[in-house]
């Protein structure tokens, strides 16, 4: 099997219409490819029997989380490299992996012959079960998909998080702040986008660590209600709220949404949840949302888009990122969710697209997990740092390509005569 790596490269080449842009190491040490350029390694013939057993983005996933292929060099170079040929256009302007390609069943002799026999490979333990449809956006199903994602250790995500726990979109004034700095202006924002006053009531959807309301409780005076599904995220939340001495002003509840029935709030959060909800469930999402809230009382909606396909019966989810990241997240353009905010009786008064925010946040996040890698593979596993380092550091790509978005909107529930209570002037956000 000497000389692997040029069969490889001929096999691949072939597929994809083009050279390969990268460097080509085999598990038999054999080398191709342009020298100078980042390198795949392919360590183990294993992540061929994947590819053949399962062509397309959910066989390289496999093979990558297994360890079997991998970067040396700059990853994001990599990615940027293999993205021209990997992917191509259909006629909706939308990637579809060219290895889903009919024309891989006909190499599916030569590849075998350079893969050798074998039974399909399990996949790594690190793989959410396949959707089931039934389960799909209900109160069960839904706490198991954040299961998957939240509950892997509040230490490991203090690797990549860093002492803010926030997981969303950070705000910077400009690239020369730290991460924390630009969390805690992100968190500002909101709250002088809701006007929030003290002694107001604020409700923070999808918590997460509790970062949000411990801000808006000690700095703007709210007694603020924290609400996740994950045990987690709940423990430190709580701990976190002791620990700042805010007890009497912060509530931190393991709830879905769609149990909550202690309103009227003044304001509510939602930063980065919304994308768990699924189109199935949005309309009650909002409606939810709506119902309590009190009249003139606002919404900040903090939410990733994807770009809207002209045809869309026919998106289709990310199979790595259904299986090794979100189970059951998607992805709605903002027209979308304009929309049916406003369906549910919202008015809709702001929108600020942040999408290079979220390259600059999920760039400082890959150099955390990279700088504190032996600590994070100890706290979680090899696998799914793997998984980490690969969906962060292709979103920080997404974004910056403009392949997705990340937007805040900020709505209203108008009150008497439909008055909004809001400023005339836009950014005075202050009523």
């Amino acid at each position: 099997m000497a000389q692997a790596a040029g069969r490889l490269a001929a096999l691949v080449s072939e597929v994809l219409g083009a050279p390969l842009p990268l460097r080509l190491r085999a598990w038999d040490g054999s080398e191709a490819g342009p020298v100078g350029t980042p390198v795949l390694v392919i360590s183990s013939r294993r992540a061929l029997h994947r590819l053949l057993w399962k062509p397309g983005e959910l066989g390289l996933a496999r093979a990558w989380v297994a360890g079997e292929m991998t970067i040396e060099g700059d990853l994001y170079e990599a990615l940027n490299r293999m993205a021209p040929v990997v992917w191509r256009r259909d006629e909706n302007a939308q990637a579809r992996i060219t290895l889903r390609d009919p024309r891989i069943l006909g190499l599916a002799g030569r590849v075998l012959a350079l893969a050798g026999p074998s039974l399909p490979p399990p996949p790594p333990p690190e793989e959410a079960p396949p959707s089931r449809r039934g389960l799909q956006h209900t109160l069960r199903g839904d706490r198991q998909a954040i299961h998957h994602h939240y509950d892997v250790g509040n230490d490991f995500y203090a690797e990549v998080l860093g002492p803010s726990f926030v997981y969303s979109c950070a705000y910077w004034a400009d690239q020369d702040v730290t991460l924390e700095q630009a969390q805690e202006a992100k968190l500002d924002l909101v709250c002088r986008k809701l006007a929030l006053r003290p002694g107001q009531r604020l409700l923070d959807v999808g918590c997460g660590w509790g970062s949000m309301v411990l801000h808006a409780a000690e700095h703007y005076g709210v007694h603020a209600v924290g609400v996740t599904i994950s045990t987690e995220q709940a423990d430190l939340a709580r701990k976190r709220v002791v620990e700042a001495g805010l007890t009497d002003r912060v509530e931190i509840r393991i709830q879905d949404y769609r149990q909550i029935d202690d309103g009227p709030y003044d304001a509510i959060s939602s930063i980065g949840m919304a994308e768990h909800v699924g189109s199935v469930a949005y309309r009650t999402y909002a409606e939810q949302l709506y119902g309590l809230l009190r009249p003139g009382g606002r919404l900040l909606n903090h939410q990733i888009a994807r770009r809207p396909w002209s045809d869309e019966s026919a998106y289709r989810i990310d199979e790595f990122i259904d299986r090794y990241v979100f189970p059951d997240g998607e992805l709605a353009p903002v027209g979308s969710t304009v929309t049916l905010l406003e369906q549910a009786g919202f008015e809709v008064r702001d929108l600020e697209s942040i999408r290079e925010h979220y390259a600059l946040t999920l760039r400082a996040w890959v150099a955390n997990l990279e700088r504190n890698w032996s600590q994070a593979v100890r706290q979680v596993s090899p696998g799914r740092a793997r998984v980490w380092r690969l969906y962060m550091a292709a979103s920080a790509l997404a974004f910056e390509q403009n392949a997705i978005g990340v937007n805040q909107v900020l709505a209203v529930r108008p009150g008497p005569g439909g008055a909004s209570g809001m400023p005339l002037v836009r950014g005075s956000w202050g009523s």
